[in-house]
């Protein structure tokens, strides 16, 4: 069995996946409610609308019914994955984690693996990430992602017809890549928000990228790996579709549009972090340090657009 902790939208569409490929999936969720309504109705219309539970898809508010997993998915937002673990890891240390978020913890400065080895010392760990909207996954579209630190077995029993896995090594790279890329996709929304045109968000897509291969490549990550579906491929994605949350965070950012608490906007957080964690390692990200600003109300749009355009002119 496969247990997957977490109902939102790409908790559930993995689950979805799974089932559909003869896995028996345990689906948790931390509210009660949600799970006596995900048992009677089949359905989760909030975070992924129009969507059925196979048959072969439980649902639990119950973390101690994740014991009987194989393999445990954690697929809640990175800024709370440490929260999680920490109260829940007697039912999980010694389980196969696979971590499904994608970000730096604000207040440690750590990935989804650091988080997962601090209160689960004694599991596999690995990651998966990599350019994959939910609704695809649960429609069966096909879709590849990086598992990053999983073995061929975890690969295999993750993979199905139309959800098909690269692992790689690099863990480094791999989470970094899907850290950073948010926190770019926010600048990409911020450019098309603010009207300043497609040729302005390719230009910020390349600069960004760049950024993320200096800090990652400094921090032991390899250049190879964000230039794969981890990096490269999950950057293309978040910031060119309307159906990523980072990318229309940023739109409502630059038209100075409130937006939906509720939804998760996993760059939000990580931009702050980032910032941080560049500044200790000496590493230059002039772009996530503007988006960093903006989200903390620390400069204007005009003033981070002038001062970006502004910088001196040099090689590529």
């Amino acid at each position: 069995m496969i247990g997957i902790a977490g109902a939102g939208a790409f908790g559930t569409a993995l689950a979805v996946a799974l089932a559909r490929n003869g896995r028996e999936v345990m689906l948790w969720a931390r509210d009660p409610t949600q799970v006596a309504a995900l048992a009677a109705t089949r359905r989760n219309e909030r975070h992924l609308p129009g969507v059925v539970l196979p048959a072969n898809v439980s649902a639990t508010a119950e973390i101690a019914s994740l014991a009987g997993s194989d393999v445990v998915l954690l697929a809640v937002p990175m800024q709370v994955l440490g929260r999680f673990l920490a109260t829940r890891a007697p039912n999980l240390n010694g389980k196969s984690l696979v971590a499904c978020c994608k970000g730096i913890d604000l207040q440690t400065g750590a990935g989804p693996s650091a988080t997962m080895a601090a209160h689960c010392p004694m599991s596999a760990r690995a990651l998966l990430t990599g350019p994959g909207f939910a609704a695809d996954i649960a429609r069966g579209l096909p879709t590849a992602l990086t598992l990053a630190g999983g073995s061929e077995a975890l690969q295999h029993l993750l993979s199905t017809p139309s959800l098909r896995l690269y692992t790689t090594d690099d863990v480094v790279g791999a989470e970094l890549g899907g850290a950073l890329k948010n926190v770019v996709a926010i600048a990409a929304g911020i450019v098309i928000g603010a009207g300043l045109g497609a040729s302005a968000r390719a230009a910020l897509m390349s600069r960004g990228f760049a950024e993320m291969v200096r800090l990652a490549t400094a921090m032991g990550g390899r250049a190879e790996t964000l230039a794969g579906l981890s990096g490269l491929g999950d950057l293309v994605l978040t910031c060119t579709s309307p159906q990523s949350r980072n990318f229309c965070y940023g739109v409502a950012l630059a038209k100075g549009e409130d937006f939906d608490p509720g939804v998760t906007v996993e760059g939000a957080a990580t931009a702050l972090a980032v910032v941080a964690l560049a500044k200790k390692r000496g590493v230059d990200l002039p772009i996530a340090t503007m988006v960093a600003a903006l989200i903390a109300r620390k400069t204007t749009l005009s003033a981070a657009i002038d001062t970006l355009l502004s910088r001196p002119l040099r090689t590529e």
